[in-house]
């Protein structure tokens, strides 16, 4: 199968109505954080199902596709590639991992990343060094800080807190509400796993949070302690 015959099988399945409403739901509009993106309109169901079926595209092809206008065509693209990284020899692993953070002006809207940095950039950097992700925590990039904070959950799922809480640290007074909302999701997860870990990271830095960072980190909380942080009482 080719890239064209992908995009052919995904065009088919395009739905004007659903395109409509993706344009607003993913703030394609001017000003908005996705400004200009274009939907074909298919429901992330439908394109499981579709990949199922047509992923045969070899890494070069799956980053060709990674190059489309149209969100879906992406989506589908930074699927294919997870899998293949999670299936790949060592040498591929890289290829992707290398491909990905040269194309990150591509995964540019938060269920892009969300769907592929932990699966991709977390599980490479678990061996290595993790500088790259301070870099990406640093960009000018909404997106390559969304990905630097979204790799993170890799480690947290491992037990293992640190980058999490650094590049949270960093990004305390990022301006963008879907890096607050990211990084406060990540400090649930470490809480999910150990709360009193958590706690200390709040404790230190949870004043000087976004609202938003700090009502998704704390959501778990029992409603007094919720309270008590929002409140600045703790």
């Amino acid at each position: 199968m080719t890239v064209k015959e992908v995009q052919k099988t995904l065009r088919r399945l395009a739905n004007p109505e659903i395109a409509a409403h993706s344009l607003h739901f993913m703030k394609s509009g001017k000003g908005e954080y996705g400004e200009g993106d274009k939907f074909l309109g298919i429901r992330t169901p439908v394109l499981r199902a579709c990949l199922k079926e047509n992923n045969t595209l070899s890494t070069g092809e799956a980053f060709t596709l990674l190059g489309s206008k149209y969100h879906e065509e992406r989506w589908f693209a930074l699927q294919l590639l997870v899998r293949k990284f999670h299936k790949g020899t060592a040498n591929e692993k890289k290829t992707i991992y290398d491909r990905y953070l040269q194309n990150t002006e591509f995964a540019n809207n938060w269920d892009l990343v969300d769907c592929s940095a932990h699966k991709i950039i977390g599980p490479y950097l678990e061996i290595r060094s993790r500088r790259p992700l301070y870099r990406l925590a640093k960009s000018r990039s909404l997106w390559e800080r969304r990905i630097a904070i979204m790799s993170t959950f890799h480690f947290i799922r491992m037990n293992d807190f640190n980058d999490a809480f650094k590049i949270s640290k960093i990004l305390l007074n990022d301006k963008e509400h879907l890096v607050h909302k990211a990084v406060g999701w990540m400090l649930r997860e470490v809480g999910n796993r150990d709360q009193a870990a958590e706690k200390q990271f709040l404790n230190k830095y949870y004043r000087q949070m976004p609202r938003t960072m700090l009502r998704y980190a704390i959501e778990k909380f029992p409603e007094k302690a919720r309270k008590s942080y929002l409140g600045g009482e703790v």
